[in-house]
């Protein structure tokens, strides 16, 4: 089968498994009474991530390592820069206290971690560690905050729910007859949790076999094929969400689901990729040089729009996506 087809197989089957995650995670986690912001920030935002997983984990099995920091660096970009413009472009986005005070600190501090690691042009299987602990520390923090919400959360299921707020608060016999279909239900979410996990894996193999075997063709590196093609195709459930979150208007789980989806990128989903990998990944120069530095300049310079009334405009958001256009048309000119 020619490389185009498995290429373009593998980013169906990747939305497809992604969407299958998001949607069973996102069920069990608001079965536990957790926040939208936090919702979008660790089970939505770790499950859309998930397709950069699975490519970086084949990606370095197969010695292409270049092709899986590129795709962390190039989704990072494109998450910002035209997925949340997007967003922004359709409806202004309103920015909580969280999201200033402590996820795009975190997310600026993660871009800087893995730039620091990669500047002498290398990445090593121990410093997988140092990133996997970094997720961990955010989620703490992040978990730390989110007590802080439960009463709020409370209080919107018993006004959302009212019967089953009731239940729980001392009918027995409802509380039991919704207690076993709550069990049924939660096996359920389980079952397609694992099922778009195993799709999201099939996917990412298909992906990443097209994607090599396309690049060979066209003479290019494989940093350029991870910049562009493979990261705008595993940014495709972010993208899917983000816009169907937007125009619902639960934008909590918009932006969470960006920014957590970048911070994960660059912790949990690249430390896994470095430390399964079987030795030390080399990466490209011009990733180093350049790449690299403007995902952290774009990590850095989303807090100043967002602190420009705690809001990112329209406006704002249009700019977004024409630097991303620019961004996108630089590579493409430069090194196709």
């Amino acid at each position: 089968m020619p490389a185009v087809v498995w290429l373009i197989l593998g980013l169906v089957a990747l939305v497809f498994g992604a969407e299958l995650v998001v949607r069973a995670g996102a069920r069990l986690a608001r079965r536990l009474g957790i926040p939208p912001i936090v919702v979008g920030l660790t089970v939505v935002s770790i499950g859309t991530s998930l397709p950069e997983l699975a490519v970086g984990i084949d990606s370095v099995r197969v010695g292409a390592g270049s092709l899986a920091i590129g795709n962390i660096a190039g989704t990072n970009v494109v998450n910002i820069l035209l997925i949340l413009g997007l967003s922004a472009a359709i409806r202004s986005l309103s920015v909580g206290l969280q999201t200033l005070r402590l996820d795009l600190p975190m997310m600026g501090g993660a871009a800087l971690l893995l730039y620091f690691f990669a500047a002498d042009g290398v990445l090593e299987v121990w410093e997988g560690a140092p990133l996997v602990l970094f997720a961990i520390v955010y989620t703490l923090l992040l978990m730390r905050w989110t007590r802080r919400e439960s009463a709020f959360v409370v209080a919107e299921f018993a006004e959302e729910y009212p019967a089953e707020a009731e239940a729980e608060a001392g009918a027995p016999e409802a509380a039991t007859t919704r207690t076993v279909h709550t069990v049924r239900s939660t096996i359920m979410q389980a079952i397609v949790l694992l099922a778009g996990i195993g799709v999201t894996i099939l996917g990412a193999d298909w992906l990443v076999d097209g994607a090599v075997e396309v690049a060979s063709a066209l003479g290019v590196s494989d940093a350029l094929i991870g910049l562009t093609i493979v990261a705008i195709g595993t940014s495709a459930p972010e993208l899917a969400t983000t816009i169907i979150s937007t125009i619902r208007g639960e934008r909590d789980i918009a932006i969470g689901n960006l920014i957590g989806s970048s911070i994960y990128n660059l912790t949990i989903i690249l430390g896994i990729t470095l430390l399964v990998a079987p030795g030390a990944v080399p990466i490209e120069p011009e990733l180093v040089l350049i790449d690299l530095p403007i995902m952290v300049a774009v990590s850095f310079a989303l807090a100043p729009l967002m602190l420009s009334g705690r809001r990112v405009s329209r406006g704002e958001g249009v700019f977004m996506v024409a630097a991303y256009v620019a961004y996108l048309t630089f590579l493409i000119l430069s090194r196709a």
